[in-house]
C-alpha cells in the first residue's frame, strides 16, 4: 500500500528518487501525469489501467468530462525507474506543478501525489482547517 509522506529533491538533470519503501510495489515502469491542484500523480501500470478505463467511460458529450479526460490523458507519460529508483520528470509536468527543487511525495493508497514543497505546505495548512467539517459530512469513519 502506498502511504506516507516523504520529502525529496529533484536534481539538476530533472530526476526524482522515489521512496525506497514504494519501489517494489511500483515496479520498473510507472505513469506520471497532471493531477488537480497543480500536483503530479504517479500510478503503477495496473492502477493506470483502472484509471484510464474510468476516464474512457466518462460521457464524451459532456464538456467537463472531455476536459478532465484531456487534462489527465494528454499529459500522461510512461517513465522507467533507473537502478537508483529515480524517474525523469518531463519539463512540461515539472512546469505545471511549479517544481523548484524540493518536493513532497504523498502516498494515497493506490497512487502517489508529488507536490512542490511550498505548495504542499500551503495546501496542508488549508486542508487541516477543514478536516473536522469533512469528517462530520462523511459520517462515522471509525477515527
Amino acid at each position: 500500500m502506498l502511504i506516507g509522506q516523504y520529502q525529496h529533491t529533484i536534481d539538476a538533470k530533472k530526476r526524482l528518487a522515489l521512496p525506497v519503501k514504494f519501489r517494489a510495489e511500483l515496479g520498473t515502469t510507472v505513469i506520471i501525469t497532471k493531477g488537480v491542484e497543480n500536483c503530479l500523480v504517479l500510478y503503477t501500470q495496473k492502477e493506470w489501467e483502472v484509471m484510464s478505463a474510468k476516464l474512457a467511460n466518462l460521457p464524451v458529450s459532456q464538456g467537463e468530462a472531455r476536459n478532465f479526460t484531456r487534462h489527465i490523458l494528454s499529459s500522461a507519460m510512461e517513465v522507467e525507474l533507473d537502478k537508483l529508483g529515480r524517474i525523469l520528470v518531463p519539463d512540461y509536468l515539472k512546469e505545471y506543478a511549479g517544481f523548484t527543487k524540493n518536493v513532497v511525495i504523498a502516498g494515497l493508497s493506490t497512487r502517489l501525489e508529488i507536490w512542490d514543497e511550498a505548495a504542499w505546505k500551503k495546501y496542508s495548512e488549508s486542508a487541516e482547517k477543514g478536516v473536522e467539517e469533512i469528517v462530520s459530512k462523511l459520517g462515522p469513519l471509525g477515527i
